[in-house]
């Protein structure tokens, strides 16, 4: 897996929080980050804060699904936006599901395995 996040200490906290339920997880604090790391190992899966920074979690989304590989990532769009226009901006970026924050890293670990389940099946 892997987080983009800007927030160091969510960021850190999910990070350990989804390895304890048994996942490998990479994080990168910014987006031009997050695309880098997508590109050179691309994972199963792409936990993307919305808000960050300079390039934002919908360009994060973008660029993903450009790089070889991206369109098999599930991209979880990890969000205080809840509008029904965040939602639809969301998946007009390529994100597959787009959860709002707070998320327990338990429901957010279940929903992912759903997914793949589901997606990868």
């Amino acid at each position: 897996m892997l987080i983009v996040e800007d927030n160091a200490d969510a960021r850190a906290m999910l990070r350990m929080a989804l390895e304890l339920l048994g996942h490998t997880v990479t994080d990168a604090g910014d987006g031009e980050t997050g695309v880098a790391q997508a590109a050179a190992a691309p994972p199963e899966v792409a936990i993307i804060d919305v808000g960050l920074p300079g390039l934002d979690g919908y360009g994060v989304a973008e660029q993903i699904r450009r790089q070889p590989g991206g369109k098999a990532v599930l991209l979880v769009a990890l969000t205080g936006y809840g509008l029904p226009e965040d939602r639809r901006r969301s998946a007009e970026a390529g994100f597959d599901l787009h959860l709002v924050k707070p998320v327990e890293p338990e429901q957010l670990a279940e929903v992912i395995s759903r997914e793949l389940g589901e997606v990868r099946a």
